[in-house]
């Protein structure tokens, strides 16, 4: 059952770490919707409209560093705001999240707690 809480998009090919996230979100009272890949994510992100997206790096099809390209590309996209939550943790990977303009960057794994508090920041809720 889908609340009228901020929108969230939950993009994982992971089964486990997606319905991790979504649990732990609805509970806060987000308005969950999932994305198997990037490609799906792309696929559905003009009908969910939403105000987070939390999005995985590593997945087939279209990885989470080009959707985070096009969403920044894309000006009907460009203002979600976007939680990597990635097990990739390298410098390196941490710096292209910030050139593409990503609002947030956790690794794998991660604490619900932590990341529940990170997306109701992002959208303007009290933490």
């Amino acid at each position: 059952m889908y609340s009228n809480g901020p929108r969230v998009l939950v993009v994982d090919d992971d089964d486990v770490i997606r319905q991790l996230v979504v649990v732990n979100l609805e509970l806060e009272g987000f308005d969950v919707y999932t994305a198997v890949d990037g490609a799906d994510c792309l696929a559905r992100v003009h009908d969910v409209n939403p105000q987070v997206i939390t999005l995985d790096i590593m997945m087939p099809h279209v990885d989470g560093w080009s959707v985070a390209a096009r969403l920044r590309d894309d000006p009907l996209t460009a203002q979600i705001k976007v939680v990597i939550l990635s097990a990739r943790a390298q410098e390196a990977d941490l710096r292209k999240g910030e050139r593409l303009g990503v609002d947030h960057y956790l690794t794998k794994p991660f604490d619900p707690d932590h990341l529940v508090t990170v997306v109701r920041r992002l959208t303007g809720l009290p933490v």
